[in-house]
């Protein structure tokens, strides 16, 4: 299993308490709108598979949320949450006099459209009490301990608000415009529902933190991942740039070329980092018409005397890969696919989702698309026979290197370089099959063979070719980053194209993009991917 995220505060067999950050939910809002912190974790590994949710925090609140992993821990921590016996503690910021907030604050809440507003205890919905008091005074604005008694939604921000004190960044409720709202729970005290022992947990913040850096410690481990995507446009609050930890670098992409105020901001964030410095990219449509010299990335800055070398080594959930600044627009490894890696070598989807029943030994995997072999590794370590298929003899060459870097013997597996459905339909004229496919296909592609591929069009094309290939009760991951592809209809387009053959879907599990590709209405999700279990 990949290091243990680093948002993980405490566990036991009954319990798991972690430190959500800002910027994440606690629950996905819809089936396609990225995983909230609740399914990230029980997808994550089996022993995270009965998690129950025993209370939330808002999307921009951040610190110490608690589940129950056993139905007895459930049984007795809701009790507890009920009879109010649980301390809980948040500290907020508002910029405000907060005069008239201190003290006791007891009234009842309402709904109202999208918010929530204070009324009388007799005639509201719900009744609500906090306890608030002060703690000094920071650069933001008066720092304010809260406890609150009930648990409703939205209950602090609302009676801060009604109290003349919105908090900072919750413009919602009034407060003064700022990257996140400053509201963090910072401690809960239970009682243990086994040893009945009395827990405290407690975790602290730095508001003044950008709220992108604390998402990523969330779910990446830097002590066996040192590649993840750092900035992500605009949820990020850095519209149409993104940046990447690449191992010892950092690789910038934007429209446009970058000015020096931004450059400044890259440093800083190198200097952070202790990494050697940073290239840049700039965003190009019509790849397949420049060399590489022209889409390559550019290095901007190092802080390393004499490095030339363009090649470098990466870290992903332990596994090593190559990348290359110097080879083209791609760089060798999609950050983005990082999950979907892991449930290979794992062998772990979803929750009663193995990818092989028995096992990745033994078992024969196609990875068609295959780039450099990224899926293809992790599938060899975890045991199997892969066949790794591309187009590109460059990048076949660079997955062997991929093998070799991580002890596998690129000799025991099989690299064909051709056009993906003329070999599909070589390997049915020979009744091959496999007990997982991979199909991770680019949006466009050319082949003399096949001729222009689009996704949004021809993903269906893809699925029926792929199918006599697939063994009874095999695994088929399916995936596309075509941004118009909207995920609805690529998760009916599959199904229904499985179904035309007669076969029948034993299992599924859809995956967005990982967290630290972060998405908002703004700027909507564009990966999809689709695991099936086939009969």
């Amino acid at each position: 299993m990949s290091a243990t995220p680093q948002c993980v505060v405490y566990e036991d067999d009954h319990l798991l308490v972690v430190n959500k950050p800002a910027g994440l939910n606690t629950h996905a809002p819809s089936p396609y709108a990225g995983e909230g912190i609740y399914e990230w974790l029980r997808h994550r590994h089996p022993k995270w598979a009965s998690l129950a949710t025993i209370q939330r925090l808002d999307k921009e609140t951040s610190g110490i949320l608690l589940f129950s992993k056993s139905a007895l821990s459930n049984k007795s921590l809701t009790q507890q949450f009920e009879s109010r016996t649980v301390e809980k503690e948040y500290l907020l910021i508002t910029d405000r006099s907060p005069s008239g907030l201190l003290g006791r604050v007891h009234t009842g809440i309402l709904r109202s459209g999208d918010k929530y507003v204070v009324g009388s205890v007799e005639t509201a919905d719900v009744a609500a009490e906090t306890h608030f008091t002060s703690v000094g005074k920071t650069q933001l604005g008066w720092l304010i301990r809260a406890r609150p008694l009930t648990g409703r939604t939205h209950q602090i921000r609302v009676h801060a608000s009604s109290r003349g004190c919105p908090l900072v960044g919750d413009e919602v409720y009034g407060g003064t415009a700022f990257p996140r709202v400053c509201l963090h729970a910072e401690r809960l005290r239970i009682q243990h529902p086994v040893t009945r022992k009395i827990l405290e947990f407690h975790a602290p913040v730095d508001f003044m933190v950008e709220i992108a850096a604390p998402l990523r410690s969330a779910v990446v481990n830097p002590f066996d991942t040192t590649a993840w995507r750092m900035w992500h446009g605009i949820p990020d609050r850095h519209p149409g740039w993104f940046v990447e930890r690449l191992g010892d670098w950092l690789l910038s992409q934007s429209e446009r070329e970058l000015n020096m105020a931004q450059i400044t901001e890259l440093k800083s964030l190198a200097e952070k980092w202790q990494l050697a410095g940073a290239y840049h990219k700039r965003s190009i449509k019509s790849v397949r018409t420049k060399s590489n010299t022209e889409t390559s990335p550019v290095r901007l800055f190092s802080f390393t005397d004499g490095i030339k070398n363009d090649s470098n080594t990466i870290k992903e959930n332990g596994v090593t890969f190559e990348v290359n600044f110097g080879e083209g627009y791609s760089v060798g490894l999609f950050l983005d696919q990082r999950e979907n890696r892991r449930r290979l070598l794992e062998n772990y989807v979803a929750i009663d989702f193995p990818v092989v029943q028995r096992g990745l030994r033994n078992s024969e995997v196609l990875n068609a698309f295959s780039y450099t072999c990224g899926f293809s590794v992790c599938s060899a370590l975890a045991g199997a026979k892969v066949t790794s298929l591309d187009l590109s003899k460059k990048y076949l060459d660079w997955g062997k290197r991929n093998f070799s870097l991580n002890g596998l013997d690129p000799n025991s597996h099989d690299f064909i370089f051709g056009d993906v459905f003329e070999w599909f339909r070589r390997f049915e004229k020979k009744s091959r099959q496999f007990q997982v496919i991979i199909l991770d296909p680019p949006t466009f592609s050319q082949s003399k063979t096949s001729g222009i591929w689009k996704a949004e069009q021809d993903y269906s094309k893809l699925i029926l070719a792929a199918l006599p290939l697939l063994a009874p009760g095999g695994t088929m991951l399916a995936s596309s980053n075509t941004a118009t592809l909207k995920p609805e209809s690529f998760v009916t387009s599959i199904e229904s194209t499985v179904a035309s053959k007669g076969r029948k879907i034993l299992r599924k599990h859809f995956a967005p993009q990982p967290i630290d590709f972060p998405m908002n209405r703004q700027q909507p999700g564009y990966l999809k991917t689709l695991w099936l279990r086939i009969a």
